[in-house]
């Protein structure tokens, strides 16, 4: 049996000369692996959602990241016995390999979605019948603005960052395999088919 539990829910607020931002933080139990998808960058909350969870950072077994920029990694590497993903590679300690888009031993599988950055990952996690994607800022919300499924708009504050034409590929390969996406910043909605 598949638990997913989202820790963290992202959030974004533009603030003088930067952001006031974290990523969503999701725990997934599966095939009794631990895994965090993202760590985000509020130590605080991390580490009190995991205690929430009666959960240690010895207790994790994977850490996947769905991109390299600090408010989705930032504590990657507090968890003492986990396996790092990121896109293409895995680290144990300083041993690297690649996976290949598996995380061995459990049903979730990485994609590559491109286009908020060149690096960007998402992860595919069946639940029963149903498909949950956790997928980092392939879509992404400001704090206070409404949730629209507009897969063409890109916010201003990131339209320079983005190759908006690969952002939109992704959004539409995840839509099109998801029954529920759980963003990088905002909260997880339920795709209409």
């Amino acid at each position: 049996m598949t638990e997913i539990k989202v820790l963290i829910e992202g959030y974004a607020n533009e603030i003088k000369g930067g952001w006031k931002a974290s990523s969503s933080v999701v725990f997934v139990r599966n095939k009794k692996k631990n895994i965090l998808i993202d760590t985000g960058c509020n130590r605080k909350k991390l580490l009190d959602s995991l205690r929430k969870e009666k959960l240690n950072t010895g207790d994790i077994d994977f850490v996947i990241l769905t991109h390299n920029h600090l408010d989705h990694i930032l504590f990657a590497g507090i968890f003492e016995n986990a396996k790092v993903l990121t896109t293409e590679e895995m680290y144990k300690n300083d041993k690297q390999v690649v996976h290949n888009n598996i995380i061995s031993g459990t049903d979730l599988k990485i994609i590559q979605t491109p286009g908020h950055c060149n690096e960007h990952c998402s992860v595919v996690i069946p639940i029963g019948k149903k498909v949950y994607v956790f997928a980092g800022d392939v879509f992404w919300w400001i704090d206070g603005k409404k949730q629209s499924l507009d897969i063409n708009k890109i916010d201003d504050a990131h339209i320079d960052e983005v190759n908006v034409k690969k952002l939109v590929q992704s959004r539409k390969k995840l839509l099109e395999i998801a029954d529920y996406i759980i963003p990088g910043h905002g909260k997880m909605f339920k795709v209409k088919k």
